[in-house]
């Protein structure tokens, strides 16, 4: 299943936050809160969060870039799971760090969801929008 949409839920005066429904399956089992690069979060399956972390472990410890995201995704990462209503607590450290209150972007990423402050998101979406409209032929890189 890929993650795929839009929403806008709000987080609640207890930082939690209601998860669209349709991925609430997916996520049931257990989930991984972590920073996201550009100051947004991103909430892992754990299993995804597993490989990402298998990934982060593979590479030498010798590099500098390596140690500094490691440091970043593993120091800071909340794991969870949803209650019988589907919320999910967004820690506040986690919340400050990509300044979210009460309204909030969810995004969907192929493998993970994302989470913006809307006004974050829309500059961030509509810098991306111009990029992605003059796209060529060129190769992406693999990630």
């Amino acid at each position: 299943m890929f993650f795929m949409g839009t929403y806008t839920p709000k987080i609640d005066e207890k930082g939690r936050l209601f998860l669209p429904a349709k991925f609430r399956d997916r996520l049931a089992e257990g989930l991984v809160i972590t920073p996201g690069q550009e100051k947004c979060l991103v909430v892992w399956p754990q299993d995804v969060f597993m490989k990402e972390a298998e990934r982060a472990q593979a590479t030498p410890m010798t590099n500098r870039d390596a140690r500094d995201y490691a440091r970043q995704l593993f120091a800071n990462a909340e794991q969870t799971t949803p209650d019988k209503q589907g919320r999910i607590g967004i820690p506040a450290h986690l919340r400050g760090y990509a300044s979210l209150n009460r309204d909030i972007v969810v995004i969907g990423v192929m493998d993970r969801l994302e989470i913006w402050d809307p006004e974050r998101w829309a500059e961030y979406s509509s810098g991306a929008a111009e990029k992605f409209a003059d796209l060529d032929e060129r190769p992406v890189a693999p990630v």
